[in-house]
């Protein structure tokens, strides 16, 4: 499998603007497909604030800003991703979604290009299965904000060749990340083991153990964690959280995945966090 030297991102929000900028400023290059030729336009524009804010900072030369700018465009044509060595979707995180967009993307990409989703939860196996080439399909989960976060988390469905594997860790690392590999279980390493934790933290809120701020203020100091659980799950989203255990839980039907009321609830009045400014805390 030749090395990848070129990259395209389906999905225009902010993990997209992110994966954006990331692969751009190691030297791939990037085109963005989004539903309109305005959200294109809109991540381009993003990416480029952002790394604008760098040099401003002293954190990027502006020869680097200039050449990453540079590897990055934009489309509303997913046509336009077939010449790409690897493309990873990066919408919604609804199975039957990233299903047929995968066929679709199986229909349009080179045959020997990899396919790659973002998904932080859903079986990656089933969008392997969508395609005509699961040995050339994976996961490649990067965590928000991918400029900040050092973790990817490469997933190996069970059809998933050697070949793929090494080329996604190797893309991975080469976009300054820590790599592993994880077998495609739902929630992989992180999210298994971090959801559980945020669940609980809601289910003694709703106990009265003690207040939100409390609790936040008792694991950042407690444990040293940069951010309590409530500020944590308004900043992934309460919808997002939900989805996340609510797919853990149909896997392993473990009592610490079934999301609790409080959860639920909130998700449903449309308090989702940070991006509609009320959440456990108000922005």
């Amino acid at each position: 499998m030749a090395d990848i030297a070129s990259v395209g991102i389906v999905g225009s929000g902010i993990m997209g603007a992110g994966l954006a900028e990331v692969a751009a400023r190691a030297g791939f290059d990037v085109i963005v497909r989004s539903r309109t030729s305005a959200g294109g336009r809109d991540v381009v524009e993003r990416v480029t604030a952002n790394l604008d804010r760098q040099v401003a900072k002293g954190q990027l030369d502006a020869g680097d800003r200039e050449a990453a700018v540079a590897r990055l465009t934009s489309t509303d044509h997913l046509g336009r991703l077939a010449d790409c060595d690897l493309v990873i979707e990066n919408v919604v995180e609804d199975i039957a979604v990233k299903r047929a967009l995968f066929a679709e993307l199986e229909q349009v990409v080179k045959p020997d290009g990899i396919l790659a989703t973002n998904t932080s939860t859903l079986p990656v196996i089933e969008l392997a299965m969508a395609t005509q080439r699961p040995d050339r399909v994976c996961g490649i989960h990067f965590f928000n904000p991918a400029p900040q976060m050092n973790l990817v988390e490469v997933v190996r469905p069970i059809t998933a060749s050697d070949d793929t594997i090494k080329a996604a860790l190797a893309f991975a690392r080469a976009c300054g990340k820590d790599a592993v590999e994880v077998v495609d279980r739902a929630g992989f390493v992180v999210n298994a083991l971090l959801f559980p934790y945020l669940n609980n933290a809601v289910r003694m809120l709703e106990q009265r153990t003690a207040s939100r701020e409390d609790i936040d203020t008792a694991m950042r100091g407690g444990c040293n964690f940069p951010m309590g659980p409530f500020a944590l799950l308004d900043l992934v989203g309460l919808d997002t959280s939900l989805s996340i255990l609510d797919a853990l839980y149909a896997e392993f039907r473990d009592p610490n995945y079934a999301a609790v009321p409080t959860l639920r609830r909130m998700v449903a009045a449309g308090q989702l966090g940070r991006k509609t400014g009320r959440g456990f805390y108000e922005y």
